[in-house]
């Protein structure tokens, strides 16, 4: 339940177990704009997201002024399971780069599922449960999120029909396992088995698939079936919402040492990871307690951040969903079969979008190739495979603490460990044998994708 009585700075439970979510549009001047109708291109009402979500999320999706959501006792006690993460200083990273800068990485990889995807796939299928459903469905790239909800929906014994890119699909073939043995159905897309899918396979033959086309998907089965839901892993208003446990820990862990970031960054693909670290040191910039750097990563072949156009577009390739207004390179734009990192939506969070606009982060996009350098690096010297989305971050915090080394600055880095990359032994095998490159899209590329977008005035 939405609740205005708890105070800022007051995020914590003894045993430092978040007991509420931080919504960040509470204290943003600028809010991010609605979610639009595609017929009628007006904001959309409860009544008319309630067929495609769960009744509580809804509700979560809209409020933009409860600055705190009690966290319910039944997610809360799953949390407990892994949470609070750690909070760890990367020592062996700064003696090996000779830096003066000092490194901490909030990891998120210590559960089953293997990510951060966690934090909000147990509180969506917590609502489902809670509202009657049968089962939701969802996309998902990399495989982080479906193996994070059919978890959670094998906790709550909801069904659960997950539509995977086809590239993932074919390249991790173990984490589409992982989601199996949960007991989730999992179909790579495009597929045939949806009128968009048949659609979207017409159109691009071949195709080896995206978000914006699992998306499609998925809402379509949603609602066509009775008593089914959709539920996404990243870019809504929600998921930033439940994600917001992460830099909630970060915060705390760091004020109780009296440890002050100076910069804070993380990986960019949809903005469930970034908007759930940087909320609270964010908050406090918004309110001009504080004031810290903010760096999203993007991958270079799928920049949306960074050569994307700031518009309303739809959230998938079918043009079925919502609009949204946000940093985007087009609805019908497919990242390059050979891009393995993950991070692979054409668009980013409209919340984030908002604060990108309005000048409070910055962002880059970087090559896979120098990724995955950098993730060898840090796994050669702290002793965890990151994911490949998490070591975009990496790169950045080790290209930004070489700076340090140059300038002699003692700054203060804090970055995302989304999760780890055991599951993503295919992208590491083509790195070390030398087959990996790198596919940056022309101009030429991103403008016919973003000829397609709506006409919204």
């Amino acid at each position: 339940m939405p609740s205005k009585e708890i105070p800022y700075k007051i995020y914590l439970e003894e045993g430092e177990m978040p007991k509420a979510w931080y919504n960040l549009r509470a204290d943003m001047k600028n809010k991010p704009a609605p979610l639009l109708n595609p017929g009628t291109l007006q904001p959309l009402t409860a009544e008319e997201l309630s067929p495609i979500f769960c009744e509580e999320l809804v509700a979560q999706e809209l409020d933009e002024t409860t600055p705190f959501i009690e966290i319910p006792d039944e997610i809360r006690n799953f949390y407990k399971m892994y949470r609070p993460s750690p909070l760890v200083r990367a020592y062996c990273l700064e003696e090996k780069l000779q830096t003066p800068a000092k490194i901490y990485y909030k990891f998120e990889g210590n559960n089953t599922s293997g990510s951060h995807k966690l934090n909000s796939a147990i509180a969506q299928a917590y609502y489902a449960k809670k509202q009657g459903l049968k089962g939701v469905t969802t996309e998902t790239g990399a495989g982080q999120w479906g193996t994070a909800l059919s978890m959670a929906c094998s906790y709550f014994d909801l069904d659960c029909k997950v539509y995977m890119v086809k590239v993932s699909y074919e390249q991790k073939p173990f984490r589409r396992e992982v989601m199996r043995t949960y007991g989730a159905s999992v179909v790579p897309s495009p597929s045939e088995t949806t009128e968009v899918g048949k659609k979207i396979l017409a159109e691009h033959p071949g195709t080896t698939g995206s978000l914006g086309c699992a998306i499609s998907e998925a809402v379509e089965v949603a609602t066509k079936n009775p008593g089914y839901r959709y539920v996404l892993g990243s870019v809504l208003n929600q998921v930033l919402l439940h994600q917001s446990v992460i830099g909630i820990e970060a915060h705390d862990a760091m004020k109780k040492y009296g440890i002050k970031p100076d910069m804070i960054i993380g990986c960019a693909g949809g903005g469930s990871n970034l908007g759930g670290l940087i909320a609270p040191f964010m908050g406090e910039k918004l309110r001009g307690e504080a004031d810290y750097e903010f760096i999203a990563v993007e991958p270079a072949s799928c920049p949306s951040f960074t050569r994307g156009t700031y518009a309303y577009d739809f959230c998938d390739t079918g043009m079925i969903c919502p609009l949204a207004k946000m940093y985007t390179l087009g609805s019908s734009f497919i990242p390059s079969a050979n891009h393995a990192g993950g991070l692979r939506f054409h668009g980013m969070s409209s919340t984030l979008s908002q604060l990108y606009h309005d000048g409070y982060l910055k962002a880059v996009s970087v090559e896979q190739t120098e990724v995955f350098k950098a993730a060898e690096q840090f796994a050669r010297v702290e002793g965890i495979l990151p994911a490949p989305e998490s070591s975009h971050a990496i790169k950045v915090a080790i290209d930004e603490a070489q700076k340090c080394k140059e300038t002699g600055e003692e700054k203060t880095i804090l970055f995302g460990l989304t999760g780890t990359g055991y599951f993503d032994l295919v992208a590491y095998q083509k790195f070390n044998d030398g087959e990996m490159t790198d596919t940056i899209p022309t101009d030429e590329d991103i403008a016919a994708s973003i000829a397609r977008l709506p006409k919204v005035d």
